[in-house]
């Protein structure tokens, strides 16, 4: 430590007295100064070892270590960053994987469900074509018993117009047995309506 102590104030010395020097020559011309004298020289020179000596003793360690520590976390600063990027990856790998599967699902969905519509169109269409076919045949079946009632209504209208044609034609004579003349009458009726 004395050594150390004892550099410094000799350093101190030594870069003291050439200013002075520099002071009483810088008035003699301009060329002058930018040669160094040997007065001059050494003592910078010796200055600039002390300093040069200490900041390799006390602060290009500190620097080296700093630089060092800098190094190092720029390095796990790297690594972190390759880590998460391939982390990354592997969660969009995964986030793709469930979208495919998804959009798959989803098109078995609409798939299933168009098919389950065309059943359903299917079994509609079929219960329609049922309904109208019983419709149908009711309405023909309406159409038959009114077609029956309308012909027997009109064979009794018509017994009973013939019968009253007949009893003006004939008079009396027949008016004795009204119903044999019906039977009559719609037997004529039924032969007529059978050679239709």
């Amino acid at each position: 430590m004395k050594k150390i102590h004892s550099g410094i104030v000799a350093g101190a010395a030594v870069l003291l007295a050439p200013t002075a020097a520099f002071a009483e020559e810088s008035s003699a011309g301009g060329a002058e100064i930018l040669i160094p004298k040997l007065a001059e020289f050494l003592p910078a020179l010796v200055v600039f070892l002390i300093i040069w000596a200490l900041l390799a003793k006390f602060a290009w360690p500190s620097v080296l270590a700093m630089l060092t520590k800098r190094e190092q976390t720029i390095q796990e600063s790297i690594d972190e960053a390759e880590e998460i990027k391939a982390h990354a990856k592997e969660v969009r790998a995964e986030a793709d994987a469930v979208v495919t599967a998804a959009r798959r699902k989803a098109s078995e969905i609409v798939l299933a469900a168009r098919e389950d519509a065309e059943k359903e169109r299917a079994r509609i269409v079929a219960g329609a074509h049922t309904d109208a076919e019983d419709i149908i045949t009711k309405a023909r079946d309406r159409a038959a018993d009114e077609q029956r009632r309308i012909y027997a209504h009109a064979t009794d209208s018509i017994a009973k117009v013939s019968v009253a044609v007949a009893g003006k034609i004939v008079g009396d004579v027949l008016a004795d047995d009204e119903e044999k003349q019906r039977e009559l009458i719609k037997k004529y009726i039924a032969e007529v309506g059978s050679l239709r």
